[in-house]
């Protein structure tokens, strides 16, 4: 990840321009291709969210994204299914916990997935990347299942 030297005026994550630029790149690749927005676009706003957390990103945001990543990872459910599940949670929860960044992020990013060459190879980016990201958060999975658990 870049370094930050001044604020994203465009986003509320932690990130510097050039990031948020090479992400929203990402996002038009996957919004191109039927087969990548079904099977890991989910994935990959919830990975860049939660990676890119402090700053000024709220809780809400970063608690979403994080449930985002249970939802897939440890539930299983497809790309596709979580957004509705994740809206509920946005309108059912009135106080959302603050969580700390943790002091070692994870190694892929979404450069990492920014040059893949095939279709294939961004599906399995992106899932080591998501899957990466998740790990680096072990403080707070049990809190963020008991939060899915009140709610959905």
């Amino acid at each position: 990840m870049p370094n930050r030297n001044t604020p994203v005026a465009r986003c509320y994550y932690n990130t510097s321009a050039e990031c948020w630029d090479l992400y929203t790149e990402v996002l038009g690749t996957e919004y191109s291709n039927a087969l990548l927005f079904g099977q890991i676009h989910q994935l990959t706003v919830d990975a860049y969210a939660v990676q890119h957390a402090g700053g000024p990103h709220p809780d809400k945001s970063l608690d979403i994204h994080l449930c985002g990543l249970y939802l897939s990872l440890v539930d299983g459910i497809r790309s596709p299914q979580v957004p509705p599940l994740l809206q509920h949670l946005a309108t059912d929860i009135e106080t959302w916990p603050h969580y700390e960044p943790p002091p070692h992020r994870a190694g892929l990013t979404v450069f990492d997935v920014a040059i893949c060459d095939s279709v294939e190879e961004h599906i399995r980016v992106v899932r080591e990347w998501a899957n990466e990201v998740w790990v680096s958060w072990a403080e707070y999975h049990a809190e963020v299942a008991t939060l899915i658990s009140h709610h959905l």
